[in-house]
């Protein structure tokens, strides 16, 4: 067991934030029980490219009682948990490099630090640790046997990857899992990323025109809960559906050039690049606050905004305010990283205990299939998503109905009309 870490000190605080993760992870916790009697992924090694926060020590946690030999790395330089980093090594005895602000060297380093247990199994949340891995000579790593990917960024790397013919191992989406994305990213992502802006700025949402640039899954999220704090929302979009679709949810939607004019607080959620360009920034109010909840800190064009800017300062933690030239003032937050987890905790354990769960459960699928498997991405199978919502319906004390006899008769006749 290795580690680089910040300080192995903060272990006991680390211990007991994950104790309390794990309390509101009662579906992770049912699996970590039937893995420590049946050891379904003993002599596994994986490496595990993620958020390093409470609940994915939950996670370590299942994956080690499974019997698997994990090997733990950060997935955004900001979004360590120096705490927990140093619980995972002193307590779980699990090998961790991660140190919260670290630069893209170490960033790196750590990713590779991490793969030095050649692992059979990948974990990644914005493939970045996949992009290392195919990135060098296939023989490397030739006992990779599959993987799994957490987030709507890495999806779509993986894909393209796919695309090109150039992906050398299956990859379950865990995103796509209805357990994941309906909840994790909707309801997750919506309260961890106010969160960040509040701790951040302490500003107050309600009355304040907040742009929310992508109207997916996590769009939607910041905007339900934005409405919710009393912001009068304004969405951008580039899809007619889900341009369509704010319109019908009640929200404004026109082009981010005219919603620059108009912002108070920004965030973007499309997992595309420079969404916020320079033109925008000449438009915007003099004291916007903008800030990004995407996986990669690409989706605010931060060099357009340094050329624009006469001065530079750290106002606050998390928060730096640019002097343009006409001295207006702008404010970005977390040098435009995801700013839930840069400024905040990320997303609450309850919504993370069935994104984990599928992690899991998808860990244990591979290991079953892979021989049958094909280099591609897959989604996560169908009955495992339907299990875990039903565990957490149960943990949650919620019944729901069965069908009938006569029902599944029904739904598997074409006879019956009118």
């Amino acid at each position: 067991m290795q580690y680089d870490i910040k300080d192995i000190k903060l272990a006991k605080k680390g211990l007991l934030r994950i104790e309390w993760a794990s309390n509101n992870m009662p579906v992770l916790n049912l699996i970590k029980d039937r893995f420590a009697k049946e050891k379904p992924l003993k002599g596994l090694k994986i490496a595990a490219c993620l958020h390093v926060t409470t609940e994915t020590g939950v996670l370590a946690e299942v994956l080690k009682a499974g019997g698997a030999e994990v090997s733990v790395c950060a997935s955004n330089p900001l979004s360590t948990q120096d705490d927990v980093a140093a619980s995972l090594a002193k307590n779980l005895k699990i090998s961790v490099f991660a140190i919260k602000g670290e630069d893209t060297k170490t960033y790196y380093s750590h990713m590779s630090s991490a793969l030095a247990i050649k692992p059979n199994i990948t974990m990644d949340d914005g493939a970045d640790l996949v992009s290392t891995i195919h990135q060098v000579d296939r023989k490397v790593y030739s006992n990779i046997i599959g993987g799994t990917e957490e987030t709507t960024t890495g999806v779509i790397r993986l894909r393209a990857l796919a695309n090109q013919g150039k992906l050398r191992y299956p990859i379950i989406a865990v995103n796509d899992a209805q357990t994941k994305h309906l909840f994790d990213n909707r309801y997750g992502t919506g309260q961890s990323t106010l969160d960040g802006v509040i701790r951040a700025t302490n500003k107050l949402i309600a009355g304040s025109n907040l742009v929310v640039c992508g109207y997916g899954w996590c769009g939607k999220g910041v905007a339900m809960r934005a409405k919710g704090m009393g912001a009068k929302v304004i969405v951008t979009e580039i899809d007619p559906l889900r341009g369509l679709e704010a319109t019908m949810d009640g929200f404004e939607v026109m082009p981010i050039a005219q919603a620059a004019k108009i912002g108070d607080i920004f965030v973007t959620v499309t997992g595309d690049i420079n969404v916020i360009r320079g033109e925008h920034f000449a438009q915007m109010k003099d004291g916007a606050i903008v800030s990004n909840s995407g996986h990669f800190n690409v989706e605010i064009d931060i060099p357009a905004l340094e050329k624009l800017s006469k001065a530079k300062k750290q106002i606050r933690d998390f928060t730096d305010e640019y002097i343009l030239k006409d001295g207006r003032k702008i404010y970005l937050l977390g040098e435009g990283r995801l700013i839930n987890l840069a400024a905040a905790e990320g997303h609450p354990a309850q919504v993370m205990d069935m994104s984990f769960a599928n992690q899991s459960l998808g860990a244990e699928y591979m290991l079953k299939k892979y021989k049958t498997l094909k280099n591609h991405v897959y989604k996560v199978p169908e009955e495992i998503d339907a299990n875990i919502a039903d565990l957490k319906l149960k943990s949650m004390g919620i019944k729901i109905d069965v069908l009938t006899k006569e029902q599944k008769e029904y739904l598997a006749s074409w006879e019956m009309g009118t």
